[in-house]
């Protein structure tokens, strides 16, 4: 079995679980009713999964994503809010002799 399958029904059970339990049901009917000749099981499963399909074409038609401007964090502001502390300067002491 191919690597990717796996994977990518892991992401697609994930993002819409409902939509892809259906699709699976759908399929699962049809192949049963292909095997068996029986034609209603077979035309309610492929509606099914059609219906399903197409119903998750149409949602992903409809989700489009909007561009986001990059956010731009700060973590320190630009100027500090408190003033500046003075330079300290050591004064140097001679050693005693």
């Amino acid at each position: 079995m191919n690597a990717a399958l796996p994977r990518f029904l892991k992401s697609a059970y994930r993002k819409e679980p409902i939509i892809s339990i259906l699709i699976t049901m759908g399929v699962v009917d049809a192949v049963i009713g292909g095997f068996d000749d029986s034609w209603s099981l077979l035309a309610v499963g492929l509606g099914t999964a059609g219906i399903s399909l197409a119903f998750k074409l149409w949602r992903m038609q409809q989700h489009r994503p909007i561009p986001e401007e990059p956010v731009v964090q700060h973590y320190l502001p630009s100027r500090s809010s408190s003033p500046t502390l003075p330079i300290l300067t050591v004064a140097k002491k001679k050693p005693p002799r």
